[in-house]
């Protein structure tokens, strides 16, 4: 069951707050070797890990195109259609934000545009394990592919049968992935960041995973590919009042808490008489979940925080930095105001977060571990490269020249300034 503080001193919570974590040092050991030896071995490391961690043969690394497409007899109507809907909503947001180039003049004779150029080749996790995230297919096929990515791979881990779930396969199928591969873990992340015989290299790697698989991203992010943002093990912080539902809250910590012994929930309250009744909910609903012993384990190390007020409750929110946030309370949209770090939020008693999961058409690929702080979640522009571009005429540079000159000279660069000087003094040809 969760643990309860009430009324925590400020010097407490930084404490209070602190993620389920491994010891980092550890952890980077063992990930660090298994990207030197997928790096120096390629698809035979991969079998060997694959054998290892998810104890399967693999009957080869790359899933063919007769197995996606029989994806789609063994998927049923009623999934299709759900997954359909999905990718409506989340096609429909998405391309909101896709933004025509402008010509700027920020001086006369100075023209200044950017261009959007989608990335070569992205490489998108998708998490197997306890739970497919076949959602997590949709969340980041739907983007590369309106991006415009000429080419987009996928791995995944493959079930006991050596197989990927038939789900992600017939997703695969539906958006027009180029290329699919049977292969997860940290041993993934280190073939999609150097390559192997049979999986490319690619130029950014996206998607969500355990402590092992942030590590790897992290690892190869330094001097080998980019990544979409830190998405580690799954977070939820909900803010309640006595206003707000007691089953639909429980609801919702137990819909994160599932996610695996890791992730972590937190209940933000001024209520007091709330907590009790939220509590005696988390019991009742925990009883009938398949995945109950993974949500007790991610509860041991969640809270229920009683705090004063509610300003105090959005100071803790945004010092948290959560993942998703629900605000559920009787004044939802003025609380709302206030958030300044979160990955996405959630408004009012029927926002639960499992909408913004799978088809509310928001991307679900998220900061978590406070990254929120500094990083948006996966949208459009995690797709593209922004390129600038700038065309100035003998007349613009005149207007500028002198503002260059004076600069660069200030930093010691003569040179720089006389790049400007030479075509200012530079008779215009006839």
């Amino acid at each position: 069951m969760m643990n309860v503080i009430n009324y925590p001193e400020r010097a407490q919570w930084n404490e209070l707050l602190q993620r389920p974590v491994m010891d980092s040092t550890i952890l980077e050991e063992q990930i660090r070797r298994i990207i030197s030896d997928v790096a120096g071995r390629g698809d035979e490391a991969l079998m060997d890990y694959t054998r290892t961690f998810d104890r399967v043969e693999l009957p080869s690394i790359e899933v063919g195109r007769k197995e996606i497409r029989e994806a789609a007899g063994v998927v049923s109507g009623e999934l299709k259609h759900a997954i359909e809907e999905a990718q409506w909503n989340i096609q429909t947001f998405h391309k909101k934000q896709i933004t025509r180039s402008e010509i700027i003049v920020t001086t006369a004779g100075v023209r200044c545009w950017q261009k959007s150029v989608p990335i070569d080749r992205v490489g998108l996790y998708i998490p197997g394990g306890t739970a497919p995230l076949l959602s997590t297919a949709l969340m980041l096929g739907i983007p590369a592919k309106l991006a415009g990515c000429p080419e987009v791979v996928i791995c995944t881990p493959p079930g006991t049968s050596g197989k990927i779930n038939p789900a992600i396969s017939y997703i695969a199928g539906l958006l027009g992935i180029d290329r699919v591969f049977r292969v997860g873990g940290a041993q993934a992340i280190a073939a999609m960041a150097y390559g192997t015989e049979t999986i490319p290299a690619v130029n950014k790697i996206f998607g969500p995973g355990n402590q092992y698989v942030t590590m790897a991203k992290q690892i190869v992010s330094r001097n080998r590919v980019a990544i979409d943002l830190p998405a580690g093990p799954s977070e939820l912080a909900v803010v309640a009042d006595d206003s707000s539902n007691p089953a639909f809250v429980a609801s919702d910590l137990l819909s994160q808490a599932e996610h695996g012994t890791d992730s972590q929930v937190l209940l933000l309250t001024d209520s007091r008489e709330l907590i009790r009744q939220v509590r005696d909910q988390i019991e009742r609903q925990l009883e009938s979940l398949p995945r109950k012993e993974i949500a007790t384990g991610s509860l041991a190390h969640s809270k229920i925080i009683l705090l004063r007020d509610q300003q105090e409750i959005m100071e803790m929110v945004n010092l948290y930095a959560p993942e998703h946030l629900i605000i559920a309370t009787k004044n939802f949209r003025d609380l709302a105001e206030k958030v300044v770090n979160a990955g996405s939020v959630f408004l009012g008693n029927y926002t639960p977060e499992s909408a913004g999961d799978y088809a509310s058409g928001t991307n679900h690929t998220l900061p978590t571990n406070g990254w929120a702080h500094a990083f948006s979640g996966v949208n459009m522009d995690s797709f593209i490269k922004k390129i600038t571009f700038q065309e100035i005429s003998r007349y613009g540079l005149h207007n500028i020249g002198d503002a260059v000159m004076i600069l660069a000279e200030a930093e010691q660069l003569q040179a720089h300034s006389n790049s400007v000087a030479i075509r200012l003094n530079t008779e215009e040809d006839e």
